[in-house]
């Protein structure tokens, strides 16, 4: 699958496959935000080397609380869900081995001002 196929496949049934299998809900009903972000792959300034870093796309789901979160994945994994979800991931994953993590963020100041 090109990149382009790729990103249309995820934006245009993927990312909107709760409203294609009929759900009452959307499969994660205490979300705040949805996004996904595609890498292109730049050139290191210290090195001038290009790095595949092995997939394309950093799909982010925001929640307000542990608990909004917690509720999400078991939503998910109920025998209503699960299934659908795999099966339409094997039109556009290579494996269902993809790694899921929780990200702490701090902001730093840039710019003229830092």
């Amino acid at each position: 699958m090109t990149t382009e196929e790729f990103k249309n496949y995820y934006e245009n049934y993927h990312s909107k496959l709760h409203k294609r299998v009929g759900a009452g809900e959307p499969f994660m009903p205490t979300a705040q935000r949805y996004v996904r972000r595609y890498i292109t792959p730049e050139k290191n300034p210290v090195t001038g080397e290009v790095i595949d870093c092995g997939f394309d796309c950093i799909m982010e789901i925001w929640w307000n609380s542990r608990d909004d979160f917690e509720s999400s994945m078991k939503h998910i994994g109920s025998s209503d869900i699960l299934p659908h979800i795999i099966e339409d991931e094997n039109q556009l994953f290579a494996t269902h081995s993809n790694p899921v993590f929780s990200v702490e963020e701090y902001d730093s100041p840039v710019g003229p001002n830092s």
